[in-house]
This record gives C-alpha cells, sequence and structure tokens, in this order.
C-alpha cells in the first residue's frame, strides 16, 4: 500500500509539473496582437476608411471596421505572429484569463471576449438609437452583454455635430408621441464636435453619430441596438429600417438633460509622457497617452487585466514590432513587461479592465 501510495504520488507530482510547463510555454508564446478587421457596410457609411489604412471592397460604402472583435455577428483573426490565423474567441478558449485577465474571471460573461473595438465612417447621420444595460439585456436580449461604449473623434468636418441626451422638458410621454409622428427633432440635444474630442456614453443614454465624422469606438462587446428614429429613410430594399420603440422607451435615460462635453483629467507627465483619462466605468477605462518622440512607456500586464492600445497618431513600437496610426493592439493579461517607444510624437488610447468593487 505504501509503494501504491508512492507511485500514486509521483503521479501527481508529474501531472502538476506537466501542467505548470504548459503553462509556462503558453504564456511563452503571447505577444502584442494584432487583428484582421471585420468590415460592415451599412447605409451611412462612406469610403473614408481608406484612408485610415483599411483596404476595402473596390465598391459599395463600408460603415464599420470592427478592429478587435469577438461576437457571434463579427469575429476578428490575429494578424501577426506565431498566433495568425486564430480568431480571437479560439484564443480566449485556449488561454482563458492568460487573455483578458482575471478582473474579467468573476463576471457571468467570462467566457465571452469582454470588449469590442470599432472605427466608424458617418458619411451619413446614423439613426437616433439606445442601448439596454446588463440587466436589461439579460432578461430581454437571451442574455447577452448590455453596451456601455465611448468614443474619440478622429477626424470631424466643419460644423459636425452628434446627439447626446434630450432637451429640456423632453418627457417620455411627449418623445413616444414625437416616435409616433416622426417628428423627434425638436427634444434631441446636438452637441458640435471636433477632431479629439471624447464622448463618454453609459448604456440608456439617447444618441446619434451625424454625418462628417470618424470615429473610433470603444465599447462592451454587445451588438444590440434599439432605434427610434431613422430620418425617414428607406434602407437598402427600399423599406424603413425597423424601429424598436418599446424596448427603446424601456431603457431611454430621460435624466440626461442637454449633457455637455467632458474634460480629459490628469494622471500623470513626465518624461515626455502624458496620461490623460477620458472614461471610467465598471466594464472599462480608457487613457490617451500623449509621447513625445523617443519618448519610452514601461508598462506590465501582471495577470489582472489584458491591455488594448489604439495608436491612433503617430508611429511607435511594441516590444519591438513596428507600428503605425491607426491599429489596435491586444496585450494580453499574462505578457509580463512591455515597452513603448514613440518613433514620432505619439497618440494612444489605451484601455483596460479594472476590478469591480464589491458592494
Amino acid at each position: 500500500m505504501a509503494f501504491s501510495g508512492q507511485i500514486s504520488e509521483a503521479r501527481g507530482k508529474l501531472t502538476a509539473a506537466v501542467r505548470n510547463l504548459e503553462d509556462a510555454m503558453r504564456k511563452q508564446t503571447l505577444y502584442p496582437l494584432t487583428f484582421t478587421p471585420v468590415l460592415k457596410d451599412y447605409i451611412w457609411g462612406g469610403r473614408n476608411l481608406e484612408k485610415w489604412g483599411r483596404e476595402l471592397p473596390p465598391e459599395g460604402v463600408i460603415a464599420e471596421s470592427w478592429e478587435i472583435a469577438g461576437h457571434q455577428d463579427g469575429t476578428t483573426v490575429v494578424a501577426n505572429g506565431l498566433l495568425a490565423g486564430k480568431p480571437i474567441t479560439d484564443l480566449l478558449t485556449e488561454l482563458g484569463t492568460d487573455l483578458i485577465g482575471s478582473n474579467s474571471a468573476s463576471s457571468s460573461d467570462s467566457r465571452k471576449f469582454p470588449l469590442l473595438v470599432k472605427l466608424l465612417d458617418a458619411n451619413r447621420p446614423l439613426s437616433v438609437q439606445v442601448h439596454p444595460d446588463d440587466a436589461y439585456a439579460q432578461t430581454h436580449e437571451g442574455g447577452e452583454m448590455g453596451k456601455t461604449e465611448m468614443w474619440v473623434v478622429l477626424h470631424a468636418e466643419p460644423g459636425a455635430e452628434l446627439i447626446l441626451g434630450v432637451k429640456n422638458g423632453t418627457t417620455p410621454q411627449n418623445f413616444r408621441r414625437s416616435i409616433e409622428t416622426g417628428r423627434v427633432e425638436k427634444y434631441l440635444h446636438r452637441l458640435s464636435v471636433q477632431m479629439g474630442d471624447h464622448i463618454c456614453v453609459p448604456a440608456g443614454t439617447l444618441h446619434a453619430i451625424m454625418d462628417g465624422v470618424l470615429i473610433a469606438e470603444i465599447q462592451r462587446n454587445s451588438n444590440i441596438t434599439y432605434r427610434v428614429f431613422d430620418w425617414n429613410r428607406p434602407g437598402v430594399d427600399g423599406k424603413p429600417r425597423p424601429l424598436h420603440v418599446d424596448k427603446a422607451m424601456d431603457v431611454i435615460n430621460f435624466d440626461q438633460v442637454e449633457p455637455g462635453l467632458r474634460s480629459p483629467w490628469l494622471i500623470a507627465a513626465e518624461q515626455g509622457i502624458r496620461r490623460l483619462g477620458l472614461c471610467r466605468n465598471q466594464h472599462f477605462v480608457t487613457e490617451r497617452i500623449e509621447m513625445l518622440p523617443g519618448a519610452v512607456y514601461q508598462g506590465e500586464c501582471t495577470g489582472e487585466t489584458m491591455e488594448i492600445w489604439g495608436l491612433i497618431a503617430g508611429r511607435a513600437t511594441i516590444n519591438a514590432i513596428e507600428f503605425q496610426a491607426i491599429r489596435f493592439v491586444l496585450l494580453p493579461a499574462a505578457l509580463g513587461k512591455f515597452t513603448i517607444q514613440a518613433t514620432s510624437e505619439t497618440t494612444f488610447l489605451r484601455t483596460y479592465i479594472e476590478k469591480v468593487k464589491s458592494s
């Protein structure tokens, strides 16, 4: 019996050693990941993404480029290195929290990639719309995530605007009547925007991106949109696109009355690097990081969260891999130390996930 116990103990140690070796080898394969975008040809798009390095089909319009996505409506695949060709959903299955981080492990959606990163070319106005929060989506959309998002304006034509929230005096009753008559515009709060502006858009915010704007969007991994008004225009089939009035009215936050643009807050400024906070919510944090030529940022992914760095201006290297704008890079949570060096004057968007505090 003692000999049998020794064999069992040895087998256990061997199994643990093999598992540790596999974990170590897996982590050694991690590196900054880029992805092949998924293109969406919605009716409001244009051809402007070509100017930002996206290879478009020879004809037609492209509205969105999903840069990093692991959703049933669009999944990006790795474009660089040993993992090239792998869908991000397969990576999540294989790597788990080594990819997304332990801060996402406690979520009921931990088997889903947490975020979705897009470029949007609004050549025509988007519909006036709203997105649900997690609780509503879980109940009414088959367990889908809710959708909180944020935008950074990369380009804006003179006079460009967004719709965000409602005008003073708007009530659910008069707003619903305006939907029925197709005259909602008098209740929509408009904001003038220019390049560099950022907008935080919590779930429940009535909004629309208007024409003449190109935007980087960072959001929860959700594709739920409730349209309330589509400018009385036909879709590609000549028929009006469907509205989702009842669900929209359930989730619109009518307390968001004429919100304004927010200013970034300073986090740190030293050695040619300036960190500015843009948006912080329970789902993600986004910063803007500005680097002078030659500046070096030393970071470390210690397992708590992945980081997504979006190079929106300039050129830089990440762990000696060269990148130029506009490109989004995923740093896996178990990556370890990383180094970013600015080749020119450079601007990044940095997004990560904080641990949710228990109430």
